[in-house]
């Protein structure tokens, strides 16, 4: 049997390919959340609790995801978190398509956010750690991976709005692909590396829970929370906000975010020599102001070509955020997992917190109103960013043969 490890190469194209159906299978139910209403025939106050499901399952799964990394290695995480990505959109479908009902659609959610939330992390380790065997910056690039993700999965979101299609046969369809992902991917992912394998000794559970009095630690994760609520706002809440406020059809609302998600993966294609050329800190607050006016134009100019600008910028700000915070997270190789299972699970309060509160507050001043929460989140980020300044990363593994 040959149990020799996959080469830099293929352990690279195999991480793009987990961060694309993982975006897939996310703008499934984001490019749905207008349909996931109508059938549920539910008021925006209980998409917020619909979303809360997602963020609670995120959160509980980032809590462990560290941990679970650690115990089993990066490709068997990914492998479980795809199946249980599938099954979580297929309930959902069942509960919205075939029973309308809620509590179900919560618990499909719930299941969609916890793991998703754990294949993330597990993805980001694996990124980095190609990254360090190949020697070169490329984090941003698996992130745009995913938004082209995201853009494929709401332009089928927005086929399936218009064609009619039920919620069911879209979420089961991508339920199938994220099940095949899962058997292939893991492949070509290095198996998990033990102590005994030669390798420096792994941070111990206690080690592992001190990382999170780590300052610089939090500080990232503050920039990440900023950012990903810049994102995941986008997410949630983009398409009915427009569609309320301007009166637009469902899938126009799923293709505006599709153009949003458009803006994101070229601001994330076009970043890297960004990157190379003046660090993290400055393109994190180059990143910060943009987002901030594309944000502003969308809730104040009621004029269709220059909101979509406003998306367009929204989208380029949002775009580094969160593969930077991961990048910097992961500068030492020892502690990756830990470390962005930490800045990750501080990112993600944004995904708990945030779609209940601007559901809430947008029931009594509208949603685009009630996106200047997000304007302070960018302004929090921009304050952070120093944190994110580039560390002389601790010795990794011998890098794996790229032949």
């Amino acid at each position: 049997m040959n149990t020799a490890p996959p080469s830099v190469t293929a352990w690279r194209n195999a991480v793009f390919v987990a961060f694309t159906v993982n975006g897939l299978g996310m703008a499934a139910w984001i490019s749905r959340i207008p349909a996931l209403r109508d059938q549920l025939d539910i008021p925006v106050s209980q998409v917020g609790i619909l979303l809360f499901a997602i963020s609670t399952g995120a959160i509980l799964g980032l809590l462990i995801s560290g941990h679970l990394v650690h115990a089993i290695g990066g490709a068997q995480t990914i492998r479980l978190t795809l199946l249980a990505f599938g099954l979580g959109l297929i309930l959902t479908g069942a509960a919205t398509t075939l029973l309308s009902n809620f509590v179900l659609a919560l618990l499909g959610m719930a299941i969609t956010g916890f793991a998703g939330a754990v294949c993330d992390v597990a993805m980001n380790v694996e990124g980095a750690g190609a990254e360090r065997a190949l020697r070169r910056n490329i984090m941003p690039w698996y992130h745009a991976s995913w938004s082209l993700g995201t853009v494929a999965g709401a332009g089928i979101g927005s086929a399936a709005a218009f064609a009619g299609v039920p919620v069911l046969v879209h979420f089961g369809l991508m339920g199938v692909l994220l099940a095949v992902a899962a058997v292939i991917v893991p492949r070509w992912l290095p198996a998990h590396i033990t102590e005994e394998e030669g390798q420096e000794p792994r941070p111990d559970f206690r080690e592992r829970m001190a990382i999170w009095t780590d300052p610089r630690t939090l500080l990232i994760g503050l920039i990440v929370l900023g950012m990903a609520f810049t994102e995941g706002s986008a997410n949630d809440w983009l398409a009915l906000a427009l569609i309320d406020a301007h009166e637009l059809e469902n899938g126009t609302g799923a293709l505006l975010f599709g153009v949003f998600a458009a803006a994101m993966t070229i601001g994330r294609i076009v970043g890297v020599p960004i990157l190379d050329r003046f660090g993290r800190v400055p393109v994190l607050r180059a990143s910060a102001l943009t987002a901030a006016v594309g944000l502003a134009i969308v809730i104040l100019v009621p004029i269709p070509a220059l909101y979509v600008v406003g998306i367009v910028l929204w989208g380029l700000g949002a775009s580094l955020g969160f593969p930077v915070g991961m990048s910097a997270a992961a500068d030492d190789a020892r502690t990756a997992a830990a470390r962005v299972s930490a800045v990750a699970t501080v990112g993600y309060f944004a995904f708990l917190v945030g779609p209940p509160l601007i559901g809430f507050v947008g029931e009594q001043i509208g949603l685009l109103n009630a996106l200047f929460i997000v304007l302070a989140l960018i302004v929090l980020s921009a304050v952070m960013s120093p944190a994110a300044r580039e560390q002389t990363p601790t010795p990794d593994a011998e890098p794996v043969d790229a032949s």
